[in-house]
């Protein structure tokens, strides 16, 4: 096959349903590659044509969730025309409960999410990311609910900002090989580190990729194997001078790997409450 398999996500609603499919699809095809295409909020049968369009001829997959019956059925038929493979994650499911129930689905899409304090705490999280993204933001930490510590290319820009997207303040510090950590780093409390890891001869192929797209340059250190691996064992050390939970990133999306930060964060913090109490009351 020429190119990568296109999915295509649509939706008239956020979207959010079939990219979770999509994403656990991905994982059962590791030598396969993919290039995502997201339709959020169809709102008439001609934007469910113009996606159909948009992957016609293409080798593309149309992962739906359109609970507008028009839209599903216009889907259906541009499917067909333009001989596309097309997946209703709703339909056989909404048809199965209305008939175990004996009532029919509301058929309304996902309303816009509220402005809430929810909302705006998610605001407020993500500009923390942005401000406090690649140790900018040491003297700040003290606010950050997570912090990450990993070498370069570990993900720690688009983990921070998801985890904002989730409501958590955090900041990331980057290891650099024989260089200090800032020190506001070690006055933090313990419970909100965590440590990033990845295989090494996965670094070398991101970083490899990262500093051929800035012009070819040569990869010098950046992408050395050798170079990385001391740079992989520097962190290592640091992680253990931190006393932090480390997580391997390297076979983990994003979503993955927010969701492991949050469990550990929050069952770390836990276990230090309950020793606070402990010790009170002793």
């Amino acid at each position: 096959m020429a190119g990568p398999v296109e999915l295509h996500v649509i939706s008239d609603a956020t979207g959010g349903t079939a990219q979770r499919v999509v994403m656990a699809v991905e994982r059962q095809f590791p030598d396969l590659e993919f290039d995502v295409v997201r339709h959020p909020r169809i709102a008439s049968v001609e934007d469910v044509e113009l996606a159909a369009r948009r992957a016609r001829g293409r080798p593309a997959v149309l992962v739906f969730t359109l609970v507008e019956p028009t839209f599903r059925e216009a889907m259906h038929t541009a499917g067909k025309r333009y001989q596309l493979h097309t997946v209703d994650l709703l339909r056989q499911t909404l048809d199965s409960v209305a008939r175990v129930s004996g009532l029919q689905a509301t058929m309304k899409p996902d309303p816009l999410p509220p402005l809430d304090a929810s909302y705006f705490s998610r605001v407020e999280a993500i500009e923390f990311a942005v401000q406090a993204d690649d140790g900018v933001g040491a003297r700040r930490l003290e606010e950050a609910d997570a912090i990450l510590v990993g070498v370069s290319r570990t993900s720690k820009t688009p983990l921070s900002i998801y985890l904002g997207y989730l409501g958590y303040k955090t900041a990331n510090i980057p290891i650099v090989n024989r260089l200090d950590l800032p020190p506001e780093i070690w006055d933090v409390d313990r419970s909100r580190l965590v440590g990033l890891k990845i295989d090494a001869e996965r670094l070398a192929e991101i970083r490899g990729r990262r500093a051929a797209s800035m012009g070819g340059r040569t990869k010098g250190e950046y992408a050395s194997l050798t170079e990385i691996h001391e740079e992989l064992d520097y962190a290592a050390d640091l992680h253990k001078r931190l006393g932090c939970p480390v997580i391997d990133v390297t076979h983990l999306a994003i979503e993955e790997a927010a969701h492991r930060v949050i469990r550990l964060v929050e069952s770390r913090k836990t276990e230090s409450a309950d020793s606070t109490s402990e010790d009170a009351s002793s």
